[in-house]
């Protein structure tokens, strides 16, 4: 196994894990898989997986599928339940005691694990912290006290079609700008064709 990184040590690897949401419709690309879609020589999923190397646990919430790295599928039920019902799901799933959640879309393939580790360090004595694009609108990237979900959850068996910042609106949350396209994220095949080239 690989050193572990100076965040992660700070951190602490059994404190941290991961909820990638990856079972939206992509309505806007025609039902794409968007998991599957290639970017700079790996899929959106697979960078995702990078992005959260950090967390001891990964859910990943959606249609299983072949994954570089161990991690655990799940769906929301009903399927097609929304990022909220799903990060709920992912969280439910999660077997062992972290205390920090890091909740992830697919669709944001250019977060990495700096800015993991950035939004972490704005989590801390707060309930949580998010990405924000450069017009301060907080996107599906941040991380989150698992305490703080459980007591912002709905009764069980409502949270199909909850609005992400619903649930999170009563959580004492950061707001981390992003550095430069790291909050971009891909809605549109105009989104997917105007990423920045990996160079």
């Amino acid at each position: 196994m690989g050193a572990m990184s100076e965040a992660a040590t700070s951190t602490g690897a059994g404190e941290l894990a991961a909820v990638i949401l990856t079972g939206g419709t992509s309505s806007r690309m025609g039902g794409a898989d968007k998991s599957a879609l290639a970017y700079a020589g790996r899929s959106l999923l697979e960078r995702a997986l990078a992005a959260v190397a950090d967390a001891g646990e990964t859910v990943v919430v959606g249609p299983a599928q072949e994954t570089t790295r161990p991690v655990t599928f799940v769906r929301e039920d009903p399927p097609l339940g929304g990022p909220a019902a799903g990060l709920l799901a992912g969280v439910d799933a999660l077997s062992g005691a972290a205390t920090l959640v890091v909740v992830l879309a697919v669709d944001m393939p250019l977060v990495g694990p700096e800015t993991v580790r950035r939004l972490a360090a704005a989590a801390a004595g707060r309930d949580g912290a998010f990405l924000a694009g450069p017009g301060g609108r907080r996107q599906l990237a941040g991380v989150v006290s698992r305490a703080a979900l459980d007591r912002a959850r709905p009764p069980r068996g409502t949270e199909a079609g909850l609005p992400v910042h619903r649930l999170l609106a009563g959580l004492d949350l950061a707001d981390v700008a992003s550095d430069g396209a790291e909050a971009r994220d891909v809605d549109t095949w105009a989104d997917y064709d105007g990423l920045p080239d990996p160079g």
